[in-house]
């Protein structure tokens, strides 16, 4: 595989969380979404952040860290469409690295180990902590239509569901995989 597309999923509303927890800053007082798109662009050269429409405040932070970023006009509707959006934003990749900006803990290594096996071959590749699947998740470029095609709130999970002898499951000694931040 020659080029794989990071691509950080930073259009959801915090529903759970109670007020835009992406830009919630962290112990350092970095915001959360910057330190996750920072970690997913150490390993993929061109990492793209979906976001909102309403989300110049963000649009600016991530253009001043020129993080490339894409807006998904039906966010509100679900993962899929932002997940779709932003494959659609890179359909010429050989693959994606699918993250989530909720999940700031995630490790390089981690990363790197997943970006590594799509390199390897794997058409789909996640890691596994102590046998429990996280993220990021990735995807090759032979899943590209059924990404295109996602639509409502499942993201990746169908296509994950449906090609279950495709995963290749990265163990990793990173509980970051399974830390999403959902509350204060």
């Amino acid at each position: 595989m020659k080029q794989i597309v990071g691509i950080l999923l930073a259009a959801g509303s915090s529903r759970r969380f109670g007020a835009d927890k992406r830009l919630q800053p962290l112990v350092d007082g970095t915001p959360m979404v910057l330190v996750s798109a920072r970690r997913l662009a150490e390993i993929c050269r061109r990492t793209i952040v979906v976001i909102r429409p309403d989300d110049a405040a963000l649009a600016k932070l991530l253009a001043a860290e020129r993080i490339e970023t894409v807006v998904c006009e039906q966010a509100a509707q679900g993962m899929g469409h932002s997940l779709s959006r932003g494959v659609a934003a890179s359909a010429e990749a050989d693959g994606w690295l699918v993250a989530l900006a909720d999940m700031p803990y995630i490790e390089p290594a981690s990363y790197h180990t997943v970006w590594r096996a799509l390199q390897n071959g794997a058409r789909l590749a996640r890691p596994a902590y102590q046998g429990k699947n996280g993220h990021p998740v990735g995807f090759s470029a032979c899943h590209l239509p059924e990404l295109l095609a996602l639509t409502g709130d499942q993201g990746g999970k169908t296509i994950l569901d449906a090609h279950r002898d495709d995963l290749c499951r990265c163990p990793v000694e990173d509980s970051g995989i399974l830390k999403d931040i959902d509350q204060p």
